[in-house]
């Protein structure tokens, strides 16, 4: 079966926000985030060369376009694409999720669709299960952040919310915030549990967030107080942080 040219024009408006909602769908590119969301996602169409599909169980996709690696590349959003690219429902909302006994993070205004991904990769590295993200952070089923993530959806639940409302919900929590005028993680205790606030790549953590941290946490630098750059990139952070936190409490 060909790739028509009304399947090319679905799977290529998937590229924009208000066609994702829309549709409810969202894309993924090549063999290892392809094969690690087909477990436990369901796919509305799966299109892959045929050497690709052979090694995979495709009974529950509810359609399957074999193709040749040209036409895989007219409808791919990648430079060099892979052997597949897949169309995946998104999950649907948790309706209560209970975060009293775990590690959370909290995304205030990321936009940049590569720290996003990466911070969803770096959750799943350190069993952190959930992510809540301000309603102004970057789409997480953006293709450029799906791509990011590298499997990672898979495993990490994404949650967009009030974060002002999100951390009121949640008083009871440990809230803690990298922020300039915090004090050194290295001397602070931490909890096992807790909500971690990540902030926007150039403004930071909003105010009316900012008020609602607990923890202030700030990550010296090198020797501390020499002269170095301004900050650090967002995930870099959130990895710095996590680890920390995963030290820590085994």
């Amino acid at each position: 079966m060909s790739l028509g040219k009304n399947k090319l024009k679905y799977i290529r408006s998937l590229k924009d926000k208000k066609f994702r909602d829309k549709h409810g769908t969202f894309i993924a590119e090549g063999n290892k985030l392809v094969s690690d969301l087909l477990l436990c996602m369901k796919c509305r169409l799966l299109v892959a060369i045929p050497g690709f599909l052979s090694k995979l169980d495709v009974a529950g996709v509810e359609e399957v376009i074999e193709v040749s690696g040209s036409q895989l590349a007219q409808a791919s959003f990648l430079k060099n694409p892979n052997q597949a690219l897949a169309v995946f429902y998104r999950p649907k909302e948790q309706e209560k999720i209970n975060i009293d006994s775990q590690l959370v993070l909290a995304l205030d205004g990321i936009q940049d669709p590569g720290n996003l991904g990466t911070i969803v990769r770096l959750a799943d590295w350190y069993g952190i299960k959930h992510i809540f993200c301000s309603h102004d952070t970057a789409d997480v089923y953006n293709p450029k952040v799906v791509q990011a993530t590298m499997g990672a959806l898979a495993r990490v639940a994404v949650h967009y919310a009030d974060l002002a409302g999100f951390l009121d919900n949640n008083k009871h929590i440990p809230v803690y915030g990298t922020l300039l005028d915090g004090k050194s993680m290295y001397e602070q205790d931490i909890t096992s549990h807790g909500i971690i606030v990540m902030g926007n790549e150039g403004k930071g953590i909003r105010p009316d967030i900012e008020k609602r941290i607990t923890g202030k946490l700030y990550i010296p630098n090198y020797p501390e107080g020499s002269i170095t750059s301004e900050s650090l990139n967002v995930a870099i952070a959130t990895a710095i942080v996590c680890a920390e936190f995963r030290r820590r409490n085994r």
